[in-house]
């Protein structure tokens, strides 16, 4: 989240930075005719709307990001719960396999005893 509020202060200072070189150049550069100043930079009041909406769109990105990591860090609480809640599902089932097999041995050895006892009482 650092990172982004970085990114997004470095934009602004860039725009800042470049409007300010803009507004160098153009005291800097020789005057022309008084028809085209309009087309080389915006008025002031235009670039301050820029920077306005610059800013508001920054923290509304901002705004943004900061919900999307909230949903990531619930996203990740929740899936260590699910993820906690398939072990012992797991776990219980292993289990229940165990005594499904023990129940299964125990009957197979009765069988084979009361077939023992048929085949030895058959003359």
């Amino acid at each position: 989240m650092r990172e982004e509020r970085r990114c997004i202060s470095d934009l602004a200072k860039l725009h800042f930075t470049k409007q300010t070189h803009n507004q160098r150049a153009m005291a800097a550069s020789p005057s022309q005719s008084d028809a085209q100043p309009a087309l080389l930079a915006p008025p002031p009041e235009s670039e301050s709307q820029i920077s306005s909406l610059l800013y508001e769109i920054s923290q509304q990105v901002q705004a943004e990001m900061e919900d999307m990591l909230k949903s990531i860090r619930e996203i990740d609480e929740n899936s260590g719960q699910i993820t906690e809640e398939i072990d012992k599902c797991k776990e219980s089932a292993l289990e229940k396999k165990r005594g499904l097999e023990e129940s299964k041995e125990q009957v197979e050895k009765a069988a084979y005893a009361v077939l023992q006892m048929l085949n030895n009482s058959i003359p």
